[in-house]
This record gives structure tokens, C-alpha cells and sequence, in this order.
């Protein structure tokens, strides 16, 4: 088993583009740890420094104790596994899995025992003679996991595995993965843009946008506290609710979160009414989960009202989804600021020099503050004006009817203008 430690990690490609800003993160002996992001987000990247194929800029990456920054790639004892597979085509099944054996000189014996131990187990005994371009994509891929497992590396490194599969071929691969890994206790680091994938999968997942953390936590902790409005909204299969409020505190009576056409009070024994004071006057990022809001049937009512008519309502086969305009402001969720660095020049005088250059940066001119007075607009956000209700699997409302919902307080979540929490998340 391995640890894997990233000090503070920064990845600049020529030309000056910030692929990874900054970053640390932990994975510990025997760990499932999840990269999860959209695209482009420098989880891939993170990986194969971690693997050795890409240099790192600066920070420090330490293997089992050990720092690996110029360590070769052969020498780290990292097993990867890339999404396409990239098997060797004019080899059988057997011969790819045997492949990382045999460069390491076991005796052949040996080899096809492990080879037929680990086929078995990955459920691809019978394709041991076929060559790869026979097989179905799903059995590729096991094909590309037994390669990296049967040399017993000290660390798993996996590229989105199982983006190029079926849905359902996703899920039985899903499982068999996670058993597998666990079953080893190899430490195991998941690159995938899928947030079922993560919340399945993981021990702990690390959440990244635009070459920045976002959080790391078990799934419960991201998805139930999240620590930015990003990984709120990235880490629901159901559309967030992200509003703009402002924050006021009328005479000191209670905390007050103004919508405009709704207001919401929070009394001060409310363990968030401080932390929440100190933005009065100021606009605040307010998001509710589907489930977090409940029709008004004319039963007891247990939190604040939300009053609107139903724009349009989408069946999901197991249940009903609405969109309820309400009249309340919505918020986009704010892109991590990246730092500005300047391409390396040629001819700048040694290494130490072209850090400095790419390191230097602009000093971004601040946005004007938004107005205290009013709730902020929401002109220019690619999002509606609407509440995303989840009714359950009974059709209860109608287009253009004219409803009540109520918010679980409870379920609230409240971020700053710059989208982190206003109420630190526990971890």
C-alpha cells in the first residue's frame, strides 16, 4: 500500500495555461479517493503527474513518504488504467495481461497462473485467446484492468474508465471495480466526471473546477454540506435551486433573507443567524435541493411558504418533477478566479527566472460591489427564475395552477458572493 501527498501543486503548460493551481490533497493507505469535475478541470492532468507522465511546475508529490517529483514513471510503482483501454491490438487477451509480467522477468509458470486467476476473477477467463478488437467494450476494459492489477502495484491510477460504456455496462463495471480495489486495499486514485460514479465509488472525493479544489469529504459530507455553491450544484442529479437574497437584520430581531417577492426569517438561536449578520446588506447565493421544498397539501405546515404557478412539469418515470415561477431571483454559480501567468520568454536566463515569469500576474480590477438596497439582478445568469419541486411519483399539479411549497430549513444552503459557504462546512 501507498500514500500519495500533493503540496501545494501547480501544473502551467507552455504558453502560460494554469492546468492545476495551487493544490493539495491526501490519499491514504488503501483509499478509494475520487477526482471528480467537469471537464477540462485538471483532474486527468493531476493524474499523470501523479503517474509521472506530466512534469510538475512547482509543489511537491510524495509516494509512500518518498518525493517522486523526478522520479521516472517506470520507478513509482503506478499501475494506470486510460479510458480508452489502450490495449496492444496484435496481442491475445492473455498475452495483455501477461504483458507487465514478462517485461518483469517472473517465470512463465508463474505467469499463467496469476493470468488465469486474475481473467477469473474479472470475469474474461473465456476471451483468454481472442485478440481485442473481438472484444465488446466492457470486456476491454476489464482486459485493461487485469494488466494493471496482476503486477500488484502499489497504486491504482484510473482515467475515466467507464465513460465509453453503456449505462448499464457502467454500473455492473462499477461494482466489480470497487469490489475489486477494496478486496486488494491498493490505493486507488478515480478520475470521472460523473457524480454517480463518484458518490458510488469513493471513500472520499475531491472536487475540482477550473484547476482549483473545490472540497474533499466522504459523499455524505460533499453532498449533504457542501463547501462551495459549485459542488452543491455540480453534485445533484436533480437541478439545484440557486437564489439571490439579500441579507438583512430588521430592528435586531432576526435574520431576514429577502427575495424580493418572498422573504425568509431566521430566528438569532438559528446557529447560522451570526455568521449570516455579518453579510447584512450584502447579497448572498441561497441553494435548496428538489426534495428540500414540499407541495402545501393543507396539512401542518412546518416551515416557510413559497408561493407561484406551475410553469411546466416533466415525468421522470419514477416521479414528477415541476418548475414553479415564483418571482425569485436566481443566481449563477461563480467560476473560481484563475490567476494570471505570463508565458515563459525564451532566452529569460535559467529556470529559477522563467518560474518567476510564469508565476507573475495581473492584478484583476474588482467588480463594483451590487446594489445594498435591492436584490440583485439576475440579468445575464443562463438560469430561470424558477423553484425545481420534486412532487413524488403522483401527478399533483397541472401547468399554469397556481401552488404553495414549503422549505425545509434544515436543508438550506448558503453561500457567499463568491460562492463559498457562509456557514463553514464540518469535516
Amino acid at each position: 500500500m501507498s500514500t500519495v501527498v500533493l503540496d501545494n501543486v501547480t501544473k502551467i503548460y507552455p504558453g502560460g495555461h494554469l492546468a492545476v493551481d495551487r493544490l493539495s490533497l491526501r490519499a491514504g493507505d488503501g483509499e478509494l479517493l475520487v477526482l471528480l469535475g467537469p471537464s477540462g478541470c485538471g483532474k486527468s492532468t493531476l493524474l499523470r503527474m501523479i503517474a509521472g507522465l506530466e512534469e510538475i511546475t512547482s509543489g511537491e508529490l510524495r509516494l509512500g513518504g518518498r518525493v517522486a517529483n523526478d522520479i521516472p514513471p517506470r520507478d513509482r510503482d503506478v499501475a494506470m488504467v486510460f479510458q480508452s483501454g489502450a490495449l496492444y491490438p496484435h496481442r491475445s487477451v492473455r498475452k495483455n495481461i501477461a504483458f507487465p509480467l514478462e517485461i518483469a522477468g517472473h517465470e512463465p509458470t508463474g505467469i499463467r497462473n496469476r493470468v488465469g486467476e486474475m481473467a477469473r476473477a474479472l470475469g474474461i477467463h473465456e476471451t483468454l485467446d481472442r485478440l481485442p478488437n473481438t472484444l465488446s467494450g466492457g470486456q476491454r476494459q476489464r482486459v485493461a484492468m487485469g494488466r494493471a492489477i496482476v503486477r500488484e502495484p502499489s497504486l491504482f491510477l484510473m482515467d475515466e474508465p467507464l465513460s465509453n460504456l453503456d449505462a448499464g455496462m457502467r454500473t455492473e463495471l462499477r461494482m466489480e471495480i470497487a469490489a475489486l480495489v477494496r478486496s486488494l486495499e491498493v490505493t486507488t486514485i478515480y478520475v470521472t466526471h460523473d457524480q454517480v460514479e463518484a458518490l458510488t465509488l469513493a471513500d472520499r472525493i475531491a472536487i475540482m473546477n477550473n484547476g482549483t479544489l473545490q472540497d474533499v469529504g466522504t459523499p455524505t459530507q460533499v453532498y449533504n454540506d457542501p463547501a462551495t455553491a459549485f459542488v452543491a450544484a455540480f453534485l445533484s442529479s436533480q437541478q439545484l435551486n440557486l437564489l439571490s437574497a439579500v441579507v438583512r437584520t430588521p430592528q435586531n430581531a432576526h435574520i431576514e433573507l429577502d427575495f424580493g417577492s418572498h422573504k425568509i426569517m431566521i430566528p438569532w438561536s438559528d446557529p447560522r443567524a451570526y455568521v449570516l449578520s455579518q453579510h447584512h446588506g450584502r447579497p448572498i447565493i441561497v441553494g435548496i435541493r428538489p426534495d428540500g421544498l414540499q407541495p402545501v397539501t393543507g396539512g401542518p405546515v412546518h416551515g416557510p411558504i413559497f408561493s407561484g404557478r406551475v410553469r411546466t412539469l416533466e415525468y421522470h418515470g419514477h416521479e414528477w418533477m415541476a418548475y414553479v415561477d415564483a418571482g425569485m431571483p436566481a443566481a449563477a454559480v461563480p467560476e473560481p478566479q484563475q490567476r494570471f501567468v505570463r508565458p515563459a520568454q525564451n532566452g529569460s536566463g535559467g529556470a529559477g527566472k522563467q518560474i518567476r515569469k510564469l508565476f507573475s500576474r495581473l492584478t484583476p480590477t474588482p467588480a463594483a460591489p451590487p446594489d445594498p438596497v435591492s436584490p440583485p439582478s439576475h440579468s445575464g445568469s443562463h438560469r430561470r427564475a424558477d423553484l425545481f419541486v420534486r412532487l413524488g411519483s403522483r401527478q399533483m399539479w397541472s401547468p399554469g395552477q397556481d401552488v404553495q411549497v414549503t422549505l425545509d430549513m434544515s436543508r438550506l444552503l448558503l453561500f457567499g458572493e463568491d460562492g463559498q459557504r457562509v456557514d463553514p462546512p464540518k469535516r
